[in-house]
């Protein structure tokens, strides 16, 4: 069976959580987030191991649903090198698109100094949403002011990623956990379609949540990555990846340019 396969299939023997039900017992804007790399043969194995307090996210009958994200950065990909570099401080920027219900949304990604996440959202019109308007920047502006006491710089949309996605919620322990599968990875030249992999994110309030014990069982280790920086490194081979190479190399089938290979 595929990932897609494997999450339809574990997503149909849970009991459903409504979306209000979620924000309500489990919402989480500062949150510890983990990511994990998983075939589907270990996410089967997730699926079975995860107690029946996780319910699965149902609207309209829906448990899969589509997701469009689009990221914006400098034109020298100034938070691409932050995040490869492992700065403390940095920020990641999109519109996200909920495909199924044509919900859009205008999300900022922060970075705390102890590892935390915060993330920061406002509405977006969906006709724009590979665009940044009036709002987005001002909204950006004062929050990079506030949090990180700077200036926003110039942000250009520079890459897509499409995928679908299933979310788990436990809602006695307060943390979710995503499913992302079916990755394709695009901007105005080229498309990159990810393997049959999923990328499953745990969110909880210290990284210590049940899903993150149930991974940590079957040997499964979190990794330093984001959809956004795997993507812009698949679609930019001449940058330096050197954070991700591993990752990159054995999972993606991924080469550096000849610029780059040594």
């Amino acid at each position: 069976m595929t990932c897609a396969e494997v999450l339809e299939a574990g997503a149909g023997q849970r009991r459903p959580i409504s979306l209000a039900e979620v924000n309500e017992e489990a919402a989480l804007q500062r949150r510890v987030d983990k990511k994990f790399l998983l075939t589907s043969n270990e996410l089967a194995t997730l699926m079975a191991a995860l107690d029946d307090d996780f319910a699965i996210m149902e609207i309209g009958q829906r448990r899969i649903f589509g997701y469009s994200s689009t990221y914006f950065d400098t034109p020298d990909l100034d938070q691409f090198r932050a995040h490869r570099q492992g700065r403390r401080r940095r920020f990641k920027v999109r519109t996200r698109t909920y495909l199924d219900s044509g919900l859009c949304m205008f999300e900022a990604k922060l970075k705390g100094l102890r590892g935390e996440t915060d993330k920061y959202r406002i509405p977006h019109p969906l006709d724009e949403r590979t665009t940044m308007n009036h709002d987005d920047e001002a909204f950006l502006a004062e929050l990079l002011e506030t949090e990180y006491g700077i200036p926003m710089p110039a942000l250009n949309p520079v890459m897509t990623v499409d995928y679908r996605r299933g979310t788990l919620v436990n809602p006695h322990s307060r943390e979710r956990l995503t499913c992302d599968v079916q990755l394709v990875c695009k901007d105005q030249d080229q498309e990159v379609a990810g393997p049959d992999l999923v990328v499953v994110e745990t969110k909880s309030a210290d990284g210590r949540g049940v899903a993150d014990r149930v991974l940590a069982e079957m040997g499964i280790r979190d990794l330093s990555m984001s959809k956004y920086c795997v993507g812009i490194a698949l679609l930019h081979p001449n940058l330096p990846a050197n954070r991700w190479n591993r990752i990159l190399r054995n999972r993606f089938d991924w080469d550096r340019a000849p610029a780059f290979a040594n």
